[in-house]
């Protein structure tokens, strides 16, 4: 059993440094092409959403809740309000939202 978890570690390690190694070795100028520049600009943000959405739908007790707040952060992000303010309204949220249903 210890064999397997320290295999896995090894395995682990050894993936996540081949991931960022290769960029490195295969690329060794400037990226010119204006389609590669844009999607590697875009990365770091659908990594940052992939991994944040699913945590906002399933962080409450209920999904209407999660979702209401899910609107309001929106809303409050595309009328240019500041994180703390988005923050605290989606919380605000889903209080009150939970509170209404039980």
């Amino acid at each position: 059993m210890v064999n397997n978890i320290v295999l896995a570690i090894v395995v682990m390690a050894l993936v996540t440094y081949l991931i960022r190694v290769t960029p490195l070795v295969l690329i060794r100028r400037e990226i010119k092409n204006r389609t590669v520049r844009s999607f590697l600009y875009y990365v770091p943000y659908v990594t940052l959403s992939v991994m944040t959405f699913p945590a906002i739908l399933s962080a409450t007790a209920v999904l209407w809740s999660a979702l209401a707040a899910l609107a309001v952060a929106v809303v409050l992000s595309l009328c240019r309000c500041k994180l703390p303010v988005v923050a605290l309204a989606a919380c605000v949220t889903v209080f009150a939202v939970e509170c209404l249903l039980f």
